[in-house]
């Protein structure tokens, strides 16, 4: 599938811009357990996937750059000592914030043309917008000699969505997407953004993502508020991060939060412990425990953490129905988006069927499948 976005992006640059372009390919991602850990310091469990943004980018004599999203028919120019960011949801700032952050480190860019296209579904929470991010930063710095280092260029990514995007987002997004090994999850400590690679072997199971193909508008507000209330027990333990209580840290303030903060925090905590469950399971070929620790971590979003909703709680709920399917969880921020799913290969197409059915009877609308491979991160195609 990749190669023929590859191709398709290389031909339409060469089309338009009359020279070969560098070619860059960037993973979305998922996220096998470890939600809404990775801001409070924690650790979580991502892979790179088979799907993502393939890029062409090439140096520009024409006195100006241009950047091209294939995807959406859209053209944007711009000179580089003019950026700011355009209006909210533009998906321009993307690459005007990886921009304006690479010139923050003082390094020289001059001008260049870039086409982008995906195939990283939309609303499925497999975080397109790192891997555009990345694509551009992994692209300028080849172009251009910088000499940033993976870990400078996620940083960068992350920055650029902060401060030109307006999401607040943690790193676990960049850096499972530049970072991926092909077969692998990693266990991230968002902390020290380091990370182990765990090689899964799924045996004769794989993993599936359903897609809600909902996205409730309660996303970014609930999103800010959940980091807030986090922040502010850190604060009353006299603590960085989350990561670092205990239950029973937890209990010694229990009087003073409320009784929704409370179980938020609690779930923060336990979600963060599961993470270090899975890494073991997984380094056991445990899949039954693992497929028990993703169940138990969407019903920590979703009674105690409450980020999920109706859709999502009602595909988990046909997992449980099915003996074949180990585990499944939302994935993402929340609200909407997947659900990923832990089954048995030869039950993936009588379960995705099914659950299929059952979910446009329930909610007179269409889910979406698909089917995931772990496979490498931000490189360049040859």
């Amino acid at each position: 599938m990749s190669d023929k976005l590859i191709k398709e992006v290389k031909q339409k640059f060469t089309e338009i811009f009359t020279i070969e372009p560098l070619l860059i390919f960037s993973p979305g991602r998922i996220n096998i357990i470890g939600e809404h850990t990775d801001y409070n310091g924690g650790f979580v469990f991502p892979a790179a996937v088979d799907k993502g943004i393939a890029a062409a980018i090439q140096k520009s004599d024409t006195g100006s750059s241009t950047a091209i999203a294939l995807d959406l028919d859209s053209t944007v120019q711009f000179e580089l000592d003019k950026l700011k960011p355009s209006k909210e949801g533009s998906w321009e700032n993307y690459v005007f914030g990886v921009v304006a952050e690479i010139q923050n480190r003082n390094k020289i860019i001059g001008d260049f043309n870039i086409i982008f296209k995906g195939n990283i579904p939309g609303g499925a929470g497999m975080s397109s917008s790192a891997a555009l991010e990345n694509s551009v930063v992994f692209g300028l710095n080849e172009l251009f000699e910088l000499g940033l280092t993976k870990h400078e260029m996620i940083l960068i990514s992350q920055k650029a969505e902060h401060n030109y995007v307006g999401v607040n987002c943690g790193i676990m997004d960049q850096y499972a997407s530049m970072f991926g090994i092909k077969d692998h999850a990693l266990h991230l400590d968002c902390r020290t953004i380091e990370s182990r690679p765990y090689k899964i072997d799924f045996k004769d199971h794989q993993l599936l993502l359903i897609n809600t193909n909902v996205k409730h508008s309660l996303s970014d507000s609930a999103y800010n508020d959940r980091r807030s209330a986090c922040e502010s027990i850190s604060e009353l333990l006299g603590i960085d991060f989350l990561r670092d209580a205990t239950e029973a840290d937890l209990e010694t303030v229990i009087n003073k939060v409320t009784p929704t903060n409370y179980q938020k925090a609690l779930y923060v905590i336990q979600e963060n412990a599961r993470t270090i469950k899975a890494a073991k399971a997984i380094k056991n070929n445990d899949l039954e425990l693992l497929g028990s620790l993703i169940y138990q971590s969407h019903a920590g979003l979703s009674d105690q953490y409450k980020v999920s909703c109706a859709e999502l709680d009602f595909l988990v709920a046909q997992a449980k129905k099915n003996k074949h399917v180990l585990g499944a969880r939302m994935m993402g921020g929340g609200f909407g988006g997947c659900t990923i799913n832990l089954i048995a290969r030869s039950e993936v197409k009588a379960f995705a069927e099914s659950a299929s059915k059952a979910y446009k009877s329930k909610f007179d609308k269409d889910c979406s499948v698909y089917f995931i491979e772990l496979s490498e991160g931000t490189h360049i195609v040859k």
